[in-house]
């Protein structure tokens, strides 16, 4: 069955997500800052909308992706706000990755106007938006994820309900705080392996059949050369950038202080990626992390 989708944020992972949909037969709405963004949507079908309120207003279902908490709770809160576009009873997805706190306040405000809205983070990159092979990491109520499940099947792989509104962004942080500590020891030991002789192919390899097995070594290698279609193989280019993995990485920050968690191993993944972000490589893929260990010359 086809719905009129309003979808505001084209970027690396939202403009993918989109196409998905348009695939999928549904009619699209679209808004973004960058002209250049809408261009590639309405060039495979879908109609540009003037503003993010006009995307939304006559939408069966609307779907936001944005870079952070402030843009989400600007976009949503407030005088002009567009809660205030959204009919009572549309279902919205927001899918960008944002604090808990602020997910759960921008639920709230769409309850009290009678809007089901879930947070609905997503795991598995650019590749993954293209594909339609996302993880979906959902909170909010178990019957609104019914209702967009049809929807969230387009566009990923696997769903999982992790509990009430904030609860998708909580489990988000978690794995990419995994994520952002994985990905800077793993870099650490193909650097020291490197500097000691071997080959950055075959540790890889035995790493890959041992105790050190990993997602980085693996699937997202961040040694040049190793994997063709890694980003580390194409000058760092593309991929889940490192003021990305910053941003993600302070959010486990801010969600541990808030419940007095003791977080040392996130809290010195983040000052690292901070390092590799203030040396002006905040754009790179953040597997570039490898730069801070790599023996130059």
């Amino acid at each position: 069955m086809s719905s009129t989708i309003g979808f505001i944020g084209l970027g690396h992972m939202g403009g993918p997500m989109a196409k998905n949909l348009l695939k999928a037969g549904h009619r699209l709405k679209v808004f973004d800052l960058v002209p250049e963004a809408v261009r590639s949507l309405t060039d495979a079908g879908a109609s540009a909308a003037e503003s993010a309120a006009a995307a939304a207003t006559g939408a069966d279902l609307v779907v936001t992706m944005l870079p952070a908490s402030r843009h989400v709770e600007g976009l949503y809160l407030g005088k002009g706000g567009l809660l205030e576009s959204i009919a009572k009873g549309t279902l919205v997805l927001e899918c960008s990755t944002i604090a808990p706190e602020s997910a759960r306040k921008v639920a709230k405000a769409a309850a009290e106007r009678g809007i089901p809205m879930l947070d609905a983070p997503v795991s598995g990159g650019t590749g993954g938006a293209a594909a339609g092979t996302l993880t979906f990491i959902v909170g909010g109520e178990s019957r609104d994820l019914e209702s967009a499940r049809p929807y969230l099947e387009v566009m990923g792989k696997n769903i999982f309900h992790a509990g009430a509104a904030g609860a998708g962004q909580v489990a988000k942080i978690c794995n990419n705080m995994i994520l952002g500590i994985q990905m800077a020891g793993t870099a650490e030991a193909l650097a020291l392996g490197v500097a000691n002789g071997l080959d950055p192919k075959t540790l890889s390899d035995i790493i890959a059949k041992s105790s050190g097995r990993n997602w980085a070594t693996e699937l997202y290698n961040p040694w040049p050369g190793v994997m063709e279609n890694a980003p580390a193989s194409h000058d760092y280019a593309g991929g889940f950038g490192v003021d990305l993995m910053l941003k993600d990485l302070g959010l486990a920050t801010e969600a541990s202080m808030h419940v007095k968690a003791t977080t040392p191993l996130g809290e010195l993944a983040r000052n690292l990626f901070a390092l590799h972000s203030a040396q002006g490589n905040g754009k790179l893929d953040f597997s570039s992390i490898l730069t801070l260990y790599r023996k130059k010359g």
